[in-house]
């Protein structure tokens, strides 16, 4: 396996994966709506219905006692897997702030860091039409946003790793609570600086070609998607321009079938058509935005699957650094035994200036080293296991997402184009129309 550090004549077998390793399953768009695959039998959406089903504004006071506007989103829950609960029992219910959402995934990043943990909606919009607000306080991105923190919580419950976790459990039952597990569970500490993993990035001898590549790939498909984004914008910004024009149509047939007796209705009715289809595109392009959204969901998928990859670099790093420090130790036993210095060290220089340790100091140094040879490869066993874990239940877990990932694009993709086919069936209907009108003049 690539990645892996030998420990002399100690090999280190292979072991089973982690209990919460991830099976590979059939991916299905779920954004504002129910329908997805479940994995495995345990998974939490199979015991529980998952709905956030309305957004509300609140006035409230912040960490520095400012007053503020902000949004809370309500999560209703209710429990399906028992055999005595009433059909219409009604669900549980509490509300949420985006910050609260942010600080769940924060703790699933880092407590599951070989999972392609599910990303949340943007916080502010982005890749927009240029009539439509960017505000995050508009009742449009509120909607969509809703929409998206509602498909979060489906991809999380319907994980079979993510869905035991006990803080998601709480975090949708209990109003109060949560937040101290999830900090008891020491989480923040465990977060990597992004320094150190700048470090790994550099510094690691022997990379993984498969992460290497997966890396790349996580690269390569936010600069697709984004790409993507930035041309539907300009597309949808002329579409809107040539749409609103055709309202000119509507005032100038209407002006004149004022001075014509003989065409004047079928003017006026030819610019009534005109004037609904410029109107039209407000509803079309808001519309539009859902996709637009789906596509968004895997410019930020992008950096879960890079972040999978950090961790990969930064545990192949210790892992090389630990290899490092126990060779260094070999070779010092090993002079110390001999006597012979094979490379520069002040130690070496500052024995020979102020003469040789005696028999007993050596002896002691030895034994001390001997300890450190033996804590070292016990320690390098250890990293290595962990490093094969890693890769193994990771790997699973990329496995899973890629097949997810095709299932969703395609089916978004094919709904964008249905979309647009239609837009166009309106507008041939429209002209349709307004032909039969000038027929009949």
């Amino acid at each position: 396996m690539a990645g892996r550090v030998e420990v002399g004549e100690d090999e280190v077998a292979s072991q089973p994966g982690l209990e919460t390793e991830p099976k590979s399953e059939s991916g299905h768009n779920i954004s504002g709506n129910k329908s997805t695959i479940m994995e495995g039998e345990s998974c939490l959406l199979k015991k529980m219905e998952i709905n956030v089903s309305e957004a509300e504004k609140r006035t409230g006071k912040n960490a520095v006692n400012m007053q503020e506007i902000y949004t809370v989103y309500l999560i209703e829950t209710r429990q399906v897997d028992s055999p005595n609960e009433d059909e219409n029992s009604v669900p549980d219910t509490l509300w949420r702030r985006y910050s609260e959402f942010e600080l769940l995934r924060s703790y699933l990043v880092v407590t599951y860091p070989f999972i392609v943990v599910p990303p949340l909606p943007e916080k502010r919009a982005e890749f927009v039409w240029h009539k439509l607000s960017a505000d995050n306080m508009d009742p449009d991105f509120v909607e969509r946003r809703r929409i998206g923190l509602e498909n979060f919580l489906l991809r999380v419950a319907s994980h079979s790793a993510l869905s035991r976790d006990p803080i998601i459990y709480l975090f949708l039952t209990q109003e109060n609570g949560w937040k101290e597990a999830a900090n008891e569970s020491g989480f923040q500490a465990k977060a990597d600086s992004r320094l150190k993993a700048l470090n790994a990035t550099f510094r690691v001898k022997n990379p993984d070609k498969r992460f290497m590549e997966l890396k790349h790939y996580g690269d390569e498909l936010q600069s697709v998607i984004s790409h993507l984004l930035r041309v539907r914008a300009r597309v949808a910004d002329r579409l809107y321009g040539v749409y609103k024009v055709h309202g000119n149509y509507g005032r100038v047939f209407s002006e004149w079938s004022a001075i014509e007796k003989e065409m004047g209705d079928g003017l006026q009715s030819a610019g009534h058509h005109m004037d609904v289809y410029a109107a039209s595109i407000d509803d079309i392009l808001e519309e539009e935005e859902h996709y637009a959204d789906q596509l968004k969901e895997y410019l930020f998928f992008a950096e879960a699957l890079r972040s999978v990859c950090r961790k990969h670099e930064l545990q192949q790093y210790d892992l090389e650094m630990a290899a490092l420090d126990l060779t260094s130790k070999k070779q010092q036993r090993e002079e110390l035994a001999t006597g012979t210095v094979r490379t520069f060290s002040l130690k070496g220089m500052t024995s020979k200036l102020f003469g040789q340790e005696t028999p007993e100091q050596r002896e002691a140094k030895l034994k001390m080293l001997e300890e450190q040879i033996t804590d070292g490869e016990e320690l390098l066993k250890a990293k290595n296991l962990e490093c094969e874990d890693f890769v193994k239940v990771a790997w699973a877990d990329i496995e899973r997402f890629k097949e997810q990932k095709n299932n969703d694009l395609k089916e978004a993709l094919i709904s964008y184009a249905v979309m647009q086919i239609s837009m166009c069936k309106k507008g041939i209907q429209v002209w349709t129309n307004a032909k039969e009108c000038f027929s009949k003049m």
